[in-house]
């Protein structure tokens, strides 16, 4: 995803959190002006006089509390509340400042009597979650999309992560997005749509609410044309993402970011003419010829859902929609994180490049086979037509001359193939039967017997 979009949507997620925490803060400001006040006169005031010590600090501090300056606060950073006489563990006076551990868990206390609550803070070089109560969190803490892990003693822990798959979905929308939608949005969970363009102008409120909850829109071509794009000419290809992304415009105000092609089939050249990454995929569930809710969940869950893997699915067919809405609480539950391409791609240190993608595996990435990967020395080298071959049908990915997806999978994904035989004339078998040929006179044909695209 373009770095810029997501900052953008990153600020808008915080504007959100903002204002929900601005009316709590104003209830915190008031309660911690009460506790200075206490603080000052019931506690350092009369040590201050037995001692004999100036009373410059409690008026210092007291002065801070009631600045009238405003301070926009950290919407993830945790809020000094006040102790509340014996509701924590005992008074405040009672209590030195530092860690306390009562029945009820691990608590921090301050210098002027307060104690953290509600978010993040850094304490000794460590940052720690703590809850409303204000106590200290352990295990997976939900920061908005993310998934933050802490320790057994409450430090935050940033090797650590759920398994990240991307769930995509093809063809769309349609009159069953938005129940998917729905799902994706109770589990917060993240998916990519590849949709057609000649679709997007009757959905475009789908489109604008994809954008909405934080999944990402994709470029499918605008009516899935009967002939793969190496047979069209740049012209024509131009066109087919030119005009989705002028449809994803006018729904929502943005175009795609990434791409997928019909049939799979695409080589440096069409990466270079459309300017996107291109997303092949791993795990290929086939319910376009399945068309079985029952059999398409079985296809993901007991698919290979290897840490970086790419999912694909079509959203156009009922079957398909109700068998991810099963699948996706029970990946989340399974503790999966279910992410768009582009998280995906960030979250493994892949800068995407206009090449194609079928994995972030680490084992991809280790072989060096992924444009654009950080800890790949030739990945510069090998971004410059996605693969080391130009001309060739390749993904981009694998460095393969053939067209692979680097998963044994062509075209569609599993036992379909796209075969080019150094002739020109190209087939495609879905598996079915039905054949798609270029016989060299322009005349191409697809029928995959369903009247359904791939």
């Amino acid at each position: 995803m373009d770095k810029r979009v997501l900052r953008e949507r990153m600020r808008k997620k915080q504007q959100q959190l903002r204002r929900r925490r601005m009316m709590r803060l104003a209830g915190y400001v008031i309660g911690l002006v009460l506790v200075i006040v206490f603080v000052v006169r019931g506690i350092i005031l009369p040590i201050a006089h037995k001692i004999g010590g100036e009373t410059d600090k409690p008026t210092e501090i007291q002065a801070e509390a009631t600045s009238t300056e405003v301070v926009e606060p950290d919407p993830d950073a945790a809020v000094r509340k006040p102790l509340k006489g014996s509701g924590l563990v005992t008074k405040a006076s009672d209590l030195t400042p530092g860690w306390h551990e009562g029945e009820n868990g691990k608590w921090y206390q301050n210098t002027d009597g307060t104690y953290y609550a509600g978010g993040f803070q850094e304490i000794d070089g460590a940052t720690y979650s703590f809850d409303d109560n204000g106590y200290i969190q352990t295990g997976w803490v939900s920061n908005g999309f993310d998934d933050l892990y802490f320790n057994e003693d409450g430090t935050y822990n940033p090797e650590e992560h759920k398994t990240r798959i991307a769930l995509t979905f093809d063809d769309g929308p349609g009159e069953y997005t938005d129940q998917l939608l729905d799902c994706l949005e109770e589990n917060n969970a993240h998916a990519t749509f590849f949709m057609l363009g000649q679709n997007v102008g009757e959905w475009e409120s789908t489109v604008q609410r994809m954008v909405d909850i934080g999944c990402e829109i994709g470029n499918h071509s605008y009516d899935h044309p009967s002939q793969t794009l190496l047979n069209m000419s740049s012209e024509e290809v131009s066109s087919q993402f030119q005009r989705t992304d002028e449809a994803l415009m006018k729904a929502c105000g943005q175009a795609a970011t990434v791409a997928r092609a019909p049939y799979g089939a695409a080589d440096q050249t069409t990466f270079d003419i459309v300017q996107k990454p291109f997303f092949m995929w791993s795990l290929d569930t086939q319910d376009w010829s399945l068309m079985n809710a029952d059999a398409d969940y079985n296809a993901v869950m007991n698919g290979d859902l290897t840490d970086g893997s790419i999912i694909l699915m079509h959203d156009i067919h009922e079957p398909s929609v109700q068998a991810a809405i099963r699948l996706i609480p029970d990946l989340v539950e399974k503790g999966y994180k279910l992410m768009t391409v582009s998280e995906l791609a960030e979250a493994k240190g892949v800068d995407l490049q206009y090449a194609s993608y079928s994995d972030f595996w680490d084992s991809s990435l280790e072989s060096g086979s992924v444009a654009g990967y950080e800890g790949n020395s030739s990945s510069e080298e090998g971004s410059e037509d996605g693969s080391g071959d130009d001309g060739e049908f390749s993904d981009g990915s694998s460095g393969d001359e053939s067209f692979d997806d680097g998963s044994g999978d062509y075209s569609d994904g599993s036992e379909d193939e796209y075969y080019d035989d150094g002739s020109g004339d190209e087939y495609y078998d879905d598996g079915s039967g039905d054949e798609y040929y270029d016989d060299g006179s322009g005349d191409e044909y697809y029928d995959d017997g369903s009247g359904d695209y791939y």
